[in-house]
């Protein structure tokens, strides 16, 4: 029997009170991680699939909500304290908004054991990124900014946009890693455009899993109004706690291997 409109954007919540503590534990966790760092979504998907029962493609258009609410308040907060400068993001936002309209619509098209498949490859690749020279992701060096009109900066984006419109997990990292290193921003200054860019590309990518009928709301909003907590808390520990992108590193470790596993086993059962 097929499901009605509001079946499938609110049905399935009657969990546990243990496991929505769980859930609001893991939006408060990833709010923080993604707003100092990046791939707090490698938290979100292994929640909304194996806790909220949701299949790999919607939880995947559902983490959309989290990921845009969060970021929002993250860079009110941001340009609050004046960690954000929003001049010439104009030239990185458009190549990844037009890579995650790509990305999404490739997503929307895969069939759960795929999407299981594809998360785990990512996520064994995403372990790989973390464990390779994890001082660049932990030390907060400074270097010249300017941003380059050039097609390399332009490609690099448009390729992280269709990663990120794809799947959201892990791409704080590449835009980290592509900001400081095609792009010429500091870290620090980086982290504020990567928020920017999430938020924006985010938009389109939400609207084509919605249409695609993968989006819980229900879970969605929920787990959404905890990362912007989250959010908010970071914003007061990259004032206050320089060393905290250390420690967050030795998380996301820990977590890409366990959601690895299990998602292969998903996979592959």
């Amino acid at each position: 029997m097929e499901q009605t409109l509001f079946e499938q954007l609110f049905g399935g919540m009657e969990l546990g009170v243990e496991m929505y503590l769980l859930v609001a534990a893991a939006g408060v966790a990833t709010g923080i991680i993604n707003t100092l760092a990046g791939s707090g979504s490698l938290i979100t998907l292994p929640i909304f699939i194996f806790i909220c029962g949701l299949p790999a493609p919607v939880a995947n258009g559902t983490n959309r909500i989290g990921v845009i609410l969060q970021s929002f308040v993250g860079i009110r907060g941001m340009k609050k304290n004046g960690i954000l400068n929003t001049k010439h993001v104009e030239w990185l936002a458009i190549p990844a908004i037009l890579g995650a309209m790509i990305g999404s619509a490739i997503a929307v098209e895969m069939d759960e054991k795929m999407m299981n498949l594809a998360i785990a490859v990512l996520m064994i690749f995403m372990l790989l990124v973390l464990l390779v020279d994890p001082k660049r992701w932990i030390t907060a060096t400074e270097r010249p900014q300017g941003v380059h009109k050039k097609p390399l900066p332009l490609a690099t984006f448009f390729l992280i946009g269709v990663y990120g419109g794809f799947i959201q997990a892990g791409v704080g990292i590449f835009l980290l890693a592509g900001l400081v290193l095609a792009s010429k921003y500091s870290l620090g200054k980086a982290n504020g455009v990567k928020m920017l860019l999430v938020f924006l590309f985010n938009i389109p990518a939400l609207i084509s899993f919605f249409l695609a009928g993968q989006v819980h709301l229900g879970f969605g909003l929920i787990m959404a109004a905890f990362q912007s907590l989250g959010a908010l808390i970071a914003v007061r520990i990259m004032s206050r706690y320089p060393d905290a992108n250390r420690w967050i590193h030795r998380l996301l470790i820990v977590i890409v291997i366990v959601s690895a596993i299990r998602f292969m086993v998903e996979a592959v059962g």
